[in-house]
């Protein structure tokens, strides 16, 4: 097979992972009243280990330390990652959270380059930051923001550490790992915020869909897509998830945004596809 022809489907996967990521994420923010973003981001991530556990049974038993605390690292990333974007989403609009976390990816982009088209990458994600900071006139909570930027450095980990551990555990075994690591860091914050409401039955439905959605599906399909894919177009692909995470908020959540909010997140997207390619 033929690295085009190979490379085709997992664009797929990648476009794919980003719309259920975007879906379940929507969906996520209408639990935040019963359960608050931690108790959410909690359950999301406990259903999401037990099924991949249950799925792919990783063997740990004579595994060097190293390859251990690779997937280890990468769930306290995932983790985190997924509860600080949960808090900002509580606090700021969906395609808002989404496209201030998107310093992450640009960041990882840029890191390895010094190429001086990369100031321009900047200065347009800069100019759409810029832009959002005055959301449809108005000013956004202070507190959203700063989880949200959280969010982006975490998703840079994660990023990385993704890679390395699907390039060390067959299959989802690595990211199963990863998984129970991610839901035990978040569950004394979950258990907190949400108490008893997480043993409510009509909730755990929910619950195990988002967790479907947001994490089991879209994960694994990135995790494969990254052994087929060159990092810098898998980054293009996902520079499409600032603009998926506004048309989301939108459908599922009536969160309108202004034209100028909407020019904003276009550049953000464009800044983060063009660094992508900085590899050309």
């Amino acid at each position: 097979m033929s690295a085009r022809s190979a490379a085709a489907p997992a664009v797929g996967l990648v476009l794919l992972a980003v719309g259920s990521l975007q879906v379940g994420a929507a969906f996520a923010v209408e639990l935040f009243d019963e359960l608050g973003p931690a108790g959410a981001a909690f359950g999301r991530l406990g259903f999401a280990a037990l099924i991949l556990v249950a799925i792919w049974r990783p063997h740990l038993r004579g595994r060097p330390r190293g390859d251990l605390r690779v997937a280890v690292a990468f769930g306290i990333a995932l983790g985190a990652m997924n509860l600080c974007i949960y808090e900002a989403m509580d606090r700021i609009p969906l395609g808002v959270a989404v496209t201030f976390e998107f310093i992450g990816p640009l960041g990882v982009a840029v890191a390895g380059s010094r190429r001086p088209l990369d100031l321009v990458w900047v200065a347009l994600a800069a100019a759409g930051i810029a832009g959002l900071a005055d959301y449809s006139g108005g000013s956004l909570d202070p507190a959203g923001v700063a989880f949200a930027l959280a969010a982006g450095v975490l998703w840079a980990a994660y990023i990385v550490l993704s890679q390395r551990t699907g390039a060390l555990f067959p299959g989802g075994s690595g990211l199963a790992v990863a998984m129970v690591a991610g839901a035990a860091l978040v569950a004394p914050f979950g258990i907190a915020d949400a108490g008893a409401e997480l043993l409510r039955p009509e909730l755990l439905g929910a619950v195990l869909a988002v967790a479907v959605a947001s994490s089991v599906l879209p994960y694994s399909l990135e995790l494969e897509a990254l052994r087929r894919l060159p990092q810098r177009v898998f980054g293009v692909l996902m520079s499409l998830e600032p603009a998926v995470a506004a048309l989301a908020g939108f459908v599922v959540l009536d969160q309108g945004l202004a034209v100028r909010d909407w020019i904003a997140i276009g550049l953000v997207v464009i800044a983060s596809a063009g660094a992508s390619t900085l590899g050309e």
